[in-house]
């Protein structure tokens, strides 16, 4: 089983900190490698073209934010970046590779 997940955090997708799945904001589940990948690259294109940064960690991770996007952290004290991740998991462990 494939899936693809959305989530929205202070940090990129592929550290998977502990309590990471409570970040998800989407998840979509497929039974085959190409209907994941077909949706992974339409989610991305469009992800593209709303954030002006990116950045790809292999084939299970994708990371999208705007500078301006930050939330305050009140135990940090401070603003923090917000990062939109893609995060695809094949039988539960992330895809490195196609």
């Amino acid at each position: 089983m494939h899936e693809i997940i959305y989530m929205r955090t202070d940090y990129e997708p592929w550290w998977m900190f502990e309590g990471w799945e409570d970040k998800i904001m989407s998840r979509h589940e497929f039974s085959s490698t190409e209907n994941a990948q077909s949706y992974l690259e339409s989610v991305k294109n469009d992800f593209s073209r709303r954030f002006s940064n990116q950045q790809q960690k292999n084939a299970a991770f994708s990371c999208y934010w705007n500078e301006e996007e930050t939330e305050y952290c009140e135990n940090c004290e401070e603003y923090l970046q917000i990062f939109h991740g893609l995060i695809w998991l094949v039988n539960g462990q992330p895809n490195t590779s196609f």
